[in-house]
This record gives structure tokens, C-alpha cells and sequence, in this order.
């Protein structure tokens, strides 16, 4: 490796890949735009090659680059890491467990898992952090989270990470028990309602987009985009009546109690598996092994669907 190399031009490097802008990284980093661009420019001399592209959109990874980043990525999340090891065994704390979830996640088998996961190891600093897909894996990459708990992501969403499958889920469409549609069987009978549909950066975003394609059915326009599970909700049993997209785990104890019903209609083609997303190629901590075990634990005697 050449010792040129310094941590500030990975960091810059990273912060620009993911920013897509100079200067949101620049902001990011605390540094002056200038600074930023001069950083990279003397890691791209440092290795010879053009790792970015920069245009009036922003700026763009060259195919150096993505396989730069790759690399990257690990090594800056891999010192964080260390680095925040060593500060809280010098403090003399306990063990910590950082852990992101999405929304489709959080309120079914992680807090079974948590329950089981804090008998086993009751001093642990447990985090539970909630998110969209794209940010929470940006986060694993950096190291500021030990694992990520959710749908797997587009292809490249999951660069440099591992997945390991607990289970797979489907998306429904729920709505009030009252909602005039309630018998709805197809995607254009909601055209006229107001829908609560899952954002752009939101794992199930792409296979809802391949089941509207299949139906021949456009984007709806009268939409909100939203990943708030409590929004969601809200919105659906509110004065509104919004039929929501979204992930059966998340609202299984609505549609167990009766208080949302799942409209007919099928989206079997959502289904999508939900797993434990890791830093791939290096080696989970003993707090984050126990974890893991809890979840497959949990899942396991999990119901299907």
C-alpha cells in the first residue's frame, strides 16, 4: 500500500461517493468545498486513476472508482470500529451492540429478539436504531452500526455487505375495516384513494414498482411516501381513511386483532426475503454473534407470510 495514503482521503473519498455532491460532503466533513476537491485530487494522483466524474448533476463513481469504494468503505468502518472499541475499554464500560432496522422490522421479531438477546447479555449497551434501507447500510459501511436487520436491498445497496437470510415477507395493502374499498381484488380500483406508499430509497419500493408495471398501472399520483410505521398507521385508521403499502410483519397484530384488514389483492410477486446485513469479511463481535442468534431464534417460530 502506498503511504501516501492517508485516513482524511478514504474518509473525503467515501463522504463524496455517498453525498453525490461535492459540496453535501464537503458540509458532511466539516471542510471548505476547496478542501474537499483537493483531498480527492491527491488520492487520485496518489493512485493515477479518475475515481469521480464531476458534472452540473453532481458527480458520478468511474469504474475505478466503484471498486475503489468498495474497499474503502471497509477500511474507514473497520477503524471507526476499532476506534470506538478501544475508547470504551480504556472508559472501563461495558460492551456495546448497535443495530438498525427498518420499519418493516421493528415492531415484529427484533423486540422479541431484544428481550431474548438482554437475558443473555444484560450489561450490553444495545442500540436500536430505525431507518430507510439506503441509510442504514451507508451507516454499516462506515461502521457507525455492528449489523442491519431488514429486506435485502437493490445490488447496489449491498456492496461490501453480507446478508444472511431469516425469513421472506410479502407486502399487503391495509386499510380501515370501514374503508369503502374493502373488497378491492385489483391496484387500479385505489386509483381515486389517497395511498401511503413506501419511498424511493425503501427496500420494497422496486418489486411494488414491478407489480404496477405487471398491472399496467402508472406511479399513483395521490400519494404520500412515507416509511413511519405510526404514520402509516394514522393515516389508515384516521379521518383520511389512506390505504397503506406495507410489509405484513409490520402491522401483523392490527390484521390478528381486526383493526386493519388486508384488501384481496395480489402481491405475492413482493414477496422478498428479510435478513442480517453485516460487514462482509470481518468478524462479528461475541455481542453481535448472541444477537444473531436471537433473531434466528425468533424467526424461526415466526408464523409464515
Amino acid at each position: 500500500m502506498d503511504r501516501r495514503i492517508k485516513f482524511r482521503h478514504l474518509e473525503a473519498f467515501v463522504a463524496i461517493a455517498r453525498a453525490k455532491r461535492l459540496n453535501r460532503a464537503a458540509e458532511q466533513l466539516n471542510l471548505t468545498q476547496s478542501a474537499i476537491s483537493k483531498t480527492l485530487k491527491d488520492l487520485e494522483d496518489i493512485l493515477g486513476v479518475t475515481l469521480i466524474l464531476r458534472g452540473r448533476a453532481g458527480v458520478s463513481l468511474t469504474d475505478q472508482g466503484e471498486i475503489f469504494l468498495q474497499y474503502a468503505e471497509q477500511s474507514t468502518g473497520a477503524l471507526r470500529q476499532g476506534l470506538n472499541s478501544i475508547a470504551k475499554l480504556d472508559a472501563g464500560g461495558a460492551a456495546t451492540l448497535r443495530v438498525g432496522v427498518l420499519p418493516s422490522i421493528a415492531a415484529s421479531v427484533v423486540p422479541l429478539a431484544t428481550e431474548r438477546f438482554r437475558a443473555q447479555s444484560p450489561d450490553t449497551e444495545l442500540s436500536i436504531q430505525e431507518g430507510a434501507h439506503a441509510t442504514l447500510t451507508d451507516r454499516l459501511r462506515a461502521g457507525e452500526l455492528d449489523l442491519v436487520v431488514g429486506r435485502l436491498g437493490r445490488p447496489d445497496t449491498m456492496v461490501s455487505l453480507s446478508f444472511s437470510q431469516l425469513y421472506s415477507e410479502t407486502v399487503v395493502v391495509v386499510v380501515a375495516p370501514d374503508h369503502p374499498l374493502i373488497h378491492a381484488t385489483s391496484l387500479d380500483q385505489l386509483s381515486e384513494t389517497l395511498v401511503i406508499y413506501p419511498p424511493k430509497d425503501a427496500a420494497v419500493r422496486p418489486l411494488l414498482a414491478r407489480a404496477m408495471i405487471a398491472a399496467g398501472l402508472p406511479l399513483f399520483q395521490n400519494r404520500i411516501e412515507s416509511v413511519s410505521a405510526a404514520f402509516g398507521r394514522a393515516m389508515a385508521l384516521g379521518p383520511l381513511r389512506a390505504a397503506w403499502f406495507i410489509s405484513r410483519g409490520v402491522v401483523a397484530e392490527e390484521l390478528a386483532q381486526g383493526t386493519l384488514i388486508a384488501l384481496p389483492i395480489d402481491l405475492r410477486s413482493t414477496e422478498g426475503p428479510v435478513g442480517i446485513m453485516a460487514r462482509s469479511e470481518e468478524r462479528p463481535s461475541a455481542v453481535a454473534r448472541l444477537f444473531r442468534q436471537a433473531l434466528i431464534e425468533v424467526s424461526a417460530a415466526r408464523p409464515a407470510g
